[in-house]
């Protein structure tokens, strides 16, 4: 109890948001097509979570995030990166160490959404 259990990622384009994470983190996307919006299920190997339809405007560019924002561990955070680059994504904030702790950024993804990486590595300094 009292911990993360789900996520959802609002996107103007849902079907295009599936195909980004799971193409970087190996996620199983799948279309809810009971839902009253467009909506995709996602599995991960940890907590499940959405992709819906964004409601409403996102904030303009430079104004921060707006959200809940989630940090994905991942094994490798540079070969990581790459892939988010390469897919269409961009750096928001640069790899940084958390001392003792892991290395983290930020990124955003095709739609303009903030998201979080980290690599743990208790060296990192």
């Amino acid at each position: 109890m009292n911990s993360v259990a789900y996520f959802e990622i609002q996107s103007d384009n849902p079907a295009k948001s599936a195909e980004f994470y799971g193409s970087i983190f190996g996620w199983t996307c799948t279309r809810a097509p009971e839902m009253p919006i467009e909506y995709w299920r996602v599995e991960t190997a940890g907590i499940r979570g959405g992709i819906l339809k964004r409601p409403a405007k996102i904030p303009p560019p430079q104004s921060g995030t707006n959200a809940f924002c989630c940090s994905m561990e991942v094994k490798n955070f540079d070969s990581v990166a790459t892939q988010i680059l390469d897919r269409g994504g961009q750096v928001a904030l640069p790899k940084f160490a958390v001392p003792g702790v892991c290395w983290q950024g930020y990124f955003i993804d095709p739609d303009g959404n903030t998201f979080g990486l980290f690599q743990a590595d208790s060296k990192a300094k």
